[in-house]
């Protein structure tokens, strides 16, 4: 491999960058009969499709013999060795509704294993980074996860179910238990942002389930080289294809998983 993951990071996060640019622009005279429905409650939209198609042009130049894992499915190759995990639009009802968090999400698996992760969220101009071994950095300032390990001073995230409803009822109770024993909880429409939000300190812990595999793996990586933990709900590493992430700084990694399987068993 010619390239360092370092260098392959900076580069991706270039790219990150100029396709959030290219969203804030597309932004400014956005309307809804720009919306296109994927399936119950997904939208999707041409800022989304052309902005992966962006995304894999560069990332194609970037390490030619690379595949692709992508949202949108402007592509179906994949790579002997390397594959781009690719969220164009994290947060695409956001975007649509003129909120202000929405994100670029770029991974990459080497062989089975996360490598680097970016994610860039547009509205704050913020560039969340991190390769392995190398650790992890916001606008190139090195992040570490908080060292709260009290479930009364910690503020959480998750995202809300809005198509899989087969698991709602002990995803509920969770949701009320870490409600009357968390500082608070969060949803912000985003898991890139969750997840690099817990990275940085600004969250201490994060949840949700029927999430796809764009949705986690830049955040993943971001967080483990910040010192975090992630995991399925079973404390297992099947979080990028298992539709399910627990996310923490490592302090409320047990109570997490204990508390949620508990009320998920029900």
């Amino acid at each position: 491999m010619e390239q360092s993951y370092r260098e392959l990071c900076m580069a991706t996060s270039r790219i990150a960058r100029e396709t959030g640019l290219f969203m804030a622009s597309e932004r400014k005279t956005f309307d809804d009969s720009k919306i296109e429905v994927k399936g119950m409650h997904d939208l999707v939209s041409y800022v989304d499709k052309t902005s992966e198609r962006k995304i894999i042009e560069q990332l194609s130049e970037l390490l030619p013999e690379s595949g692709f894992i992508a949202e949108e499915g402007t592509t179906d190759k994949k790579g002997e060795r390397f594959n781009w995990v690719i969220d164009p639009l994290d947060g695409t009802t956001n975007f649509i509704q003129g909120l202000p968090l929405y994100c670029v999400s770029i991974g990459l698996l080497d062989g089975d294993e996360l490598v680097l992760g970016v994610v860039y969220e547009v509205g704050r101009d913020e560039c969340f980074y991190a390769w392995k071994d190398g650790g992890a950095y916001l606008n190139g300032e090195p992040i570490r996860v908080s060292k709260r390990d009290s479930m009364n001073d910690a503020l959480l995230a998750t995202g809300f179910p809005y198509s899989e409803f087969s698991r709602m009822d002990g995803y509920v109770e969770f949701l009320k238990w870490t409600m009357q024993n968390a500082r608070g909880v969060r949803r912000l429409g985003s898991a890139a942002a969750d997840l690099v939000y817990v990275a940085c300190g600004r969250f201490d812990a994060f949840w949700e389930y029927d999430l796809k595999p764009w949705d986690v793996a830049a955040g993943a990586v971001i967080i483990k080289e910040a010192g975090g933990t992630v995991s399925d709900y079973s404390g297992g590493n099947n979080y990028l294809f298992g539709r399910e992430i627990i996310a923490t700084n490592g302090c409320l990694e047990q109570i997490m998983l204990a508390k949620n399987n508990e009320y998920n068993s029900l």
